[in-house]
Protein backbone atom coordinates (compact mmCIF):
# COMPACT_ATOMS: atom_id res chain seq x y z
CA UNK A 1 0.00 0.00 0.00
CA UNK A 2 1.77 3.37 -1.35
CA UNK A 3 1.42 6.09 1.21
CA UNK A 4 1.35 9.99 -0.19
CA UNK A 5 4.76 10.66 1.40
CA UNK A 6 6.64 7.59 -0.52
CA UNK A 7 4.70 8.63 -3.78
CA UNK A 8 6.83 10.57 -5.83
CA UNK A 9 4.57 11.18 -8.46
CA UNK A 10 1.81 13.32 -5.23
CA UNK A 11 4.94 15.13 -3.89
CA UNK A 12 4.22 19.10 -2.60
CA UNK A 13 6.01 20.32 -5.48
CA UNK A 14 3.66 18.48 -7.72
CA UNK A 15 0.58 20.03 -6.39
CA UNK A 16 1.74 23.67 -6.50
CA UNK A 17 2.11 23.19 -9.92
CA UNK A 18 -1.53 21.40 -10.47
CA UNK A 19 -2.77 24.65 -8.44
CA UNK A 20 -0.64 26.81 -10.76
CA UNK A 21 -1.82 25.88 -13.77
CA UNK A 22 -5.55 25.90 -12.95
CA UNK A 23 -5.34 29.58 -11.52
CA UNK A 24 -3.84 30.37 -15.37
CA UNK A 25 -6.23 28.20 -17.53
CA UNK A 26 -9.62 30.66 -16.91
CA UNK A 27 -7.58 33.58 -17.99
CA UNK A 28 -6.09 31.72 -21.11
CA UNK A 29 -9.33 31.29 -22.07
CA UNK A 30 -10.71 34.42 -21.40
CA UNK A 31 -7.88 36.07 -23.32
CA UNK A 32 -8.47 33.47 -26.23
CA UNK A 33 -11.75 34.58 -26.58
CA UNK A 34 -11.05 38.17 -26.37
CA UNK A 35 -9.20 37.88 -29.59
CA UNK A 36 -11.55 35.82 -31.69
CA UNK A 37 -14.38 38.22 -30.65
CA UNK A 38 -12.09 41.01 -32.19
CA UNK A 39 -11.06 39.38 -35.60
CA UNK A 40 -14.16 38.93 -37.95
CA UNK A 41 -11.90 37.23 -40.61
CA UNK A 42 -15.00 35.09 -42.38
CA UNK A 43 -17.03 38.09 -42.91
CA UNK A 44 -19.34 38.14 -39.69
CA UNK A 45 -19.17 41.47 -37.18
CA UNK A 46 -17.69 40.77 -33.97
CA UNK A 47 -17.64 43.24 -31.22
CA UNK A 48 -14.57 43.87 -28.93
CA UNK A 49 -15.39 42.87 -25.17
CA UNK A 50 -13.92 46.14 -24.01
CA UNK A 51 -16.76 48.24 -25.44
CA UNK A 52 -19.63 48.48 -23.30
CA UNK A 53 -22.16 48.37 -26.65
CA UNK A 54 -20.32 45.15 -27.11
CA UNK A 55 -20.75 43.89 -24.17
CA UNK A 56 -24.87 44.97 -24.52
CA UNK A 57 -25.67 43.30 -27.64
CA UNK A 58 -23.79 39.89 -26.55
CA UNK A 59 -25.90 39.75 -23.87
CA UNK A 60 -29.29 40.85 -25.50
CA UNK A 61 -28.88 39.50 -29.01
CA UNK A 62 -27.00 36.76 -28.11
CA UNK A 63 -24.54 37.36 -30.41
CA UNK A 64 -21.28 35.27 -28.87
CA UNK A 65 -19.35 33.02 -30.84
CA UNK A 66 -19.81 29.53 -28.62
CA UNK A 67 -23.50 30.12 -29.40
CA UNK A 68 -22.89 31.26 -33.07
CA UNK A 69 -20.70 27.90 -34.14
CA UNK A 70 -23.41 25.55 -31.93
CA UNK A 71 -26.44 27.67 -34.01
CA UNK A 72 -24.21 26.64 -37.33
CA UNK A 73 -23.70 22.89 -36.27
CA UNK A 74 -27.35 22.41 -35.07
CA UNK A 75 -27.98 23.85 -38.37
CA UNK A 76 -25.96 22.04 -40.55
CA UNK A 77 -28.53 18.53 -39.10
CA UNK A 78 -31.59 20.31 -41.03
CA UNK A 79 -32.67 19.07 -43.84
CA UNK A 80 -35.19 21.89 -45.88
CA UNK A 81 -38.76 20.44 -46.53
CA UNK A 82 -39.67 20.21 -49.96
CA UNK A 83 -42.67 22.71 -51.30
CA UNK A 84 -46.03 22.07 -50.73
CA UNK A 85 -46.86 23.35 -54.08
CA UNK A 86 -45.94 22.33 -57.68
CA UNK A 87 -43.53 24.57 -58.98
CA UNK A 88 -45.08 24.75 -62.28
CA UNK A 89 -47.11 27.06 -64.29
CA UNK A 90 -46.96 30.46 -63.00
CA UNK A 91 -44.50 29.18 -59.92
CA UNK A 92 -42.11 28.01 -62.47
CA UNK A 93 -39.33 30.06 -61.95
CA UNK A 94 -38.33 32.55 -65.42
CA UNK A 95 -35.34 33.85 -63.61
CA UNK A 96 -32.13 32.94 -61.82
CA UNK A 97 -33.47 34.87 -58.96
CA UNK A 98 -36.88 33.39 -59.12
CA UNK A 99 -35.12 30.09 -59.03
CA UNK A 100 -33.84 30.93 -55.74
CA UNK A 101 -36.60 31.50 -53.93
CA UNK A 102 -38.33 29.03 -54.70
CA UNK A 103 -37.90 26.62 -52.37
CA UNK A 104 -39.24 29.18 -49.88
CA UNK A 105 -42.06 30.70 -51.76
CA UNK A 106 -43.51 27.56 -53.38
CA UNK A 107 -45.72 27.29 -50.26
CA UNK A 108 -49.70 27.72 -50.12
CA UNK A 109 -49.43 29.07 -46.28
CA UNK A 110 -46.06 30.18 -44.82
CA UNK A 111 -46.51 30.89 -40.83
CA UNK A 112 -43.95 33.75 -39.58
CA UNK A 113 -43.44 33.76 -36.01
CA UNK A 114 -41.02 36.30 -34.56
CA UNK A 115 -38.95 35.61 -31.13
CA UNK A 116 -39.72 37.51 -27.94
CA UNK A 117 -37.47 40.29 -27.12
CA UNK A 118 -36.31 40.01 -24.08
CA UNK A 119 -33.78 42.96 -22.91
CA UNK A 120 -36.87 45.02 -24.96
CA UNK A 121 -39.25 43.67 -22.71
CA UNK A 122 -37.25 44.00 -19.07
CA UNK A 123 -34.37 46.87 -20.07
CA UNK A 124 -36.57 48.78 -22.98
CA UNK A 125 -33.23 48.08 -25.14
CA UNK A 126 -34.54 47.56 -28.75
CA UNK A 127 -32.88 44.46 -30.47
CA UNK A 128 -32.72 43.31 -34.08
CA UNK A 129 -36.02 41.28 -34.68
CA UNK A 130 -36.03 37.20 -35.60
CA UNK A 131 -38.36 35.32 -37.16
CA UNK A 132 -38.96 31.42 -37.80
CA UNK A 133 -40.88 30.84 -41.12
CA UNK A 134 -42.86 27.78 -40.97
CA UNK A 135 -45.01 26.00 -43.58
CA UNK A 136 -47.98 24.63 -42.17
CA UNK A 137 -47.85 21.19 -44.17
CA UNK A 138 -44.66 20.79 -42.70
CA UNK A 139 -44.65 21.65 -39.45
CA UNK A 140 -41.78 20.15 -37.76
CA UNK A 141 -38.98 21.80 -38.83
CA UNK A 142 -38.53 25.75 -40.32
CA UNK A 143 -38.60 26.37 -44.19
CA UNK A 144 -36.95 29.83 -43.13
CA UNK A 145 -35.31 32.31 -41.29
CA UNK A 146 -36.01 35.93 -41.12
CA UNK A 147 -33.06 38.24 -39.31
CA UNK A 148 -32.81 41.81 -39.11
CA UNK A 149 -29.01 43.68 -38.98
CA UNK A 150 -29.28 47.44 -37.99
CA UNK A 151 -27.53 49.81 -36.23
CA UNK A 152 -27.42 49.31 -31.95
CA UNK A 153 -27.30 53.03 -31.43
CA UNK A 154 -29.98 53.43 -34.62
CA UNK A 155 -32.52 51.13 -33.04
CA UNK A 156 -32.70 52.79 -29.46
CA UNK A 157 -32.54 56.37 -30.51
CA UNK A 158 -35.21 55.64 -33.96
CA UNK A 159 -36.70 52.59 -32.93
CA UNK A 160 -39.94 51.89 -35.20
CA UNK A 161 -38.53 54.60 -37.66
CA UNK A 162 -34.66 53.03 -37.82
CA UNK A 163 -33.39 51.54 -41.09
CA UNK A 164 -32.61 48.34 -41.90
CA UNK A 165 -31.79 45.20 -43.67
CA UNK A 166 -33.44 42.17 -43.05
CA UNK A 167 -32.01 38.81 -44.57
CA UNK A 168 -34.56 36.01 -45.52
CA UNK A 169 -32.62 32.79 -45.54
CA UNK A 170 -33.81 28.99 -46.26
CA UNK A 171 -34.04 26.20 -43.34
CA UNK A 172 -30.16 25.87 -43.72
CA UNK A 173 -29.29 29.61 -43.05
CA UNK A 174 -28.68 30.35 -46.94
CA UNK A 175 -29.79 33.43 -48.03
CA UNK A 176 -32.64 33.84 -50.52
CA UNK A 177 -32.99 37.60 -50.42
CA UNK A 178 -33.07 40.73 -48.32
CA UNK A 179 -35.58 43.20 -47.95
CA UNK A 180 -34.40 46.67 -47.20
CA UNK A 181 -36.48 49.91 -45.01
CA UNK A 182 -34.61 52.98 -44.93
CA UNK A 183 -35.10 55.79 -42.48
CA UNK A 184 -38.76 57.08 -42.83
CA UNK A 185 -40.98 59.87 -41.21
CA UNK A 186 -44.16 60.14 -42.62
CA UNK A 187 -44.65 56.92 -44.64
CA UNK A 188 -42.56 53.69 -44.95
CA UNK A 189 -41.65 51.92 -47.83
CA UNK A 190 -39.42 48.88 -48.50
CA UNK A 191 -37.88 46.76 -51.02
CA UNK A 192 -37.58 43.42 -51.99
CA UNK A 193 -33.75 42.62 -53.75
CA UNK A 194 -32.59 39.48 -55.00
CA UNK A 195 -29.07 38.87 -55.58
CA UNK A 196 -28.31 42.53 -54.87
CA UNK A 197 -31.42 43.81 -57.14
CA UNK A 198 -34.29 45.21 -56.20
CA UNK A 199 -37.83 43.59 -57.66
CA UNK A 200 -40.05 45.10 -56.17
CA UNK A 201 -41.34 47.71 -53.09
CA UNK A 202 -44.16 48.58 -50.70
CA UNK A 203 -45.07 52.17 -50.14
CA UNK A 204 -47.44 52.90 -47.48
CA UNK A 205 -50.04 55.53 -48.00
CA UNK A 206 -50.72 57.94 -45.24
CA UNK A 207 -54.47 57.59 -44.28
CA UNK A 208 -55.75 59.26 -40.55
CA UNK A 209 -56.99 55.70 -39.37
CA UNK A 210 -56.88 53.14 -42.66
CA UNK A 211 -53.73 50.89 -43.23
CA UNK A 212 -53.13 51.40 -47.09
CA UNK A 213 -50.29 49.76 -48.90
CA UNK A 214 -49.24 49.94 -52.27
CA UNK A 215 -47.35 46.69 -53.87
CA UNK A 216 -45.08 47.57 -56.89
CA UNK A 217 -43.09 44.75 -59.04
CA UNK A 218 -40.67 46.76 -60.73
CA UNK A 219 -42.52 50.21 -61.83
CA UNK A 220 -45.87 48.32 -61.88
CA UNK A 221 -48.55 48.05 -59.06
CA UNK A 222 -49.99 44.49 -58.73
CA UNK A 223 -51.96 44.56 -55.35
CA UNK A 224 -52.82 47.33 -52.98
CA UNK A 225 -54.30 46.68 -48.97
CA UNK A 226 -57.00 49.11 -47.85
CA UNK A 227 -57.58 47.51 -44.28
CA UNK A 228 -60.13 49.19 -42.32
CA UNK A 229 -57.50 49.91 -38.99
CA UNK A 230 -58.61 49.57 -35.48
CA UNK A 231 -58.45 46.15 -34.24
CA UNK A 232 -58.80 44.53 -38.10
CA UNK A 233 -55.76 42.55 -38.29
CA UNK A 234 -56.31 41.07 -41.63
CA UNK A 235 -54.23 42.63 -44.26
CA UNK A 236 -55.70 41.48 -47.88
CA UNK A 237 -54.21 41.42 -51.36
CA UNK A 238 -56.38 42.89 -53.90
CA UNK A 239 -55.82 43.68 -57.43
CA UNK A 240 -57.24 46.78 -59.73
CA UNK A 241 -60.47 45.07 -59.73
CA UNK A 242 -60.54 43.91 -56.36
CA UNK A 243 -60.10 40.64 -56.52
CA UNK A 244 -58.17 38.95 -53.83
CA UNK A 245 -54.70 37.60 -54.54
CA UNK A 246 -53.26 36.84 -50.89
CA UNK A 247 -54.18 37.55 -47.29
CA UNK A 248 -51.43 38.17 -44.37
CA UNK A 249 -53.47 37.74 -41.16
CA UNK A 250 -52.06 38.70 -37.82
CA UNK A 251 -52.46 35.70 -35.19
CA UNK A 252 -54.10 36.39 -31.57
CA UNK A 253 -51.47 34.24 -29.59
CA UNK A 254 -53.16 34.83 -26.41
CA UNK A 255 -53.22 37.15 -23.46
CA UNK A 256 -49.99 36.54 -21.98
CA UNK A 257 -48.45 36.77 -25.18
CA UNK A 258 -50.17 39.69 -26.45
CA UNK A 259 -50.12 41.82 -23.01
CA UNK A 260 -46.55 41.06 -21.60
CA UNK A 261 -44.51 40.02 -24.88
CA UNK A 262 -43.51 41.81 -27.95
CA UNK A 263 -43.66 37.90 -30.14
CA UNK A 264 -45.74 38.65 -33.47
CA UNK A 265 -47.44 35.60 -35.11
CA UNK A 266 -48.31 36.18 -39.03
CA UNK A 267 -50.01 33.82 -41.99
CA UNK A 268 -49.33 34.95 -45.09
CA UNK A 269 -52.00 33.14 -47.19
CA UNK A 270 -51.43 32.60 -50.93
CA UNK A 271 -53.95 30.19 -52.07
CA UNK A 272 -53.50 27.75 -54.40
CA UNK A 273 -54.32 26.90 -57.80
CA UNK A 274 -53.44 23.34 -57.46
CA UNK A 275 -54.46 22.54 -53.88
CA UNK A 276 -55.51 18.71 -54.50
CA UNK A 277 -51.84 18.21 -55.41
CA UNK A 278 -49.24 17.02 -52.69
CA UNK A 279 -49.68 17.75 -49.28
CA UNK A 280 -50.73 21.07 -49.51
CA UNK A 281 -53.91 18.97 -50.16
CA UNK A 282 -55.26 18.79 -46.64
CA UNK A 283 -55.16 22.53 -45.96
CA UNK A 284 -58.05 24.34 -46.42
CA UNK A 285 -56.85 26.90 -48.95
CA UNK A 286 -57.74 30.99 -49.52
CA UNK A 287 -59.60 31.16 -52.78
CA UNK A 288 -57.70 33.81 -54.78
CA UNK A 289 -58.30 34.65 -58.56
CA UNK A 290 -54.98 33.91 -59.16
CA UNK A 291 -52.05 32.64 -57.56
CA UNK A 292 -48.90 35.45 -57.20
CA UNK A 293 -45.95 34.76 -58.98
CA UNK A 294 -42.58 33.63 -57.02
CA UNK A 295 -41.21 37.50 -57.06
CA UNK A 296 -44.40 38.90 -56.02
CA UNK A 297 -44.68 36.08 -53.40
CA UNK A 298 -41.14 37.99 -51.92
CA UNK A 299 -42.77 41.83 -52.46
CA UNK A 300 -45.61 40.05 -49.68
CA UNK A 301 -43.49 38.80 -47.49
CA UNK A 302 -41.41 41.95 -47.25
CA UNK A 303 -44.85 43.76 -46.59
CA UNK A 304 -45.73 41.07 -43.82
CA UNK A 305 -42.32 42.67 -42.05
CA UNK A 306 -42.82 45.81 -42.52
CA UNK A 307 -46.80 45.68 -40.95
CA UNK A 308 -44.93 44.17 -37.92
CA UNK A 309 -42.65 47.16 -37.68
CA UNK A 310 -45.28 49.71 -37.89
CA UNK A 311 -48.06 48.47 -35.90
CA UNK A 312 -47.32 45.77 -33.97
CA UNK A 313 -43.84 46.24 -32.42
CA UNK A 314 -45.64 48.29 -29.53
CA UNK A 315 -42.52 47.79 -26.83
CA UNK A 316 -40.80 50.21 -29.17
CA UNK A 317 -42.29 52.81 -30.82
CA UNK A 318 -43.03 56.44 -30.84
Amino acid sequence: MHSMQNDPDLSRDFFIRLWNADRKKPKSLAKGRRKVLKSGGNGETFVDSRSLFGLLERSFSGASTLNEKAYDKMRSALKQPPPSQSVTGILEPISAEEALVAPLLARSNLLITRDIEWANLVLGFEQENRYAIVDVCYPQAPVGFIREQSNFIARQLLRLRRPFIAYITDGLGNELFRVRRPFWWITSSIYAEINGEEIGVVHRRWHLWRRIYDLYLGNKQFAVVENPGLWNWTFTLKDADGNVLAEIDRNWRGFGFEIFTDAGQYVIRFGSADSGVGPAAGVQELNVSRSLTLSERAVAVALAVSLDNDYFSRHGGW
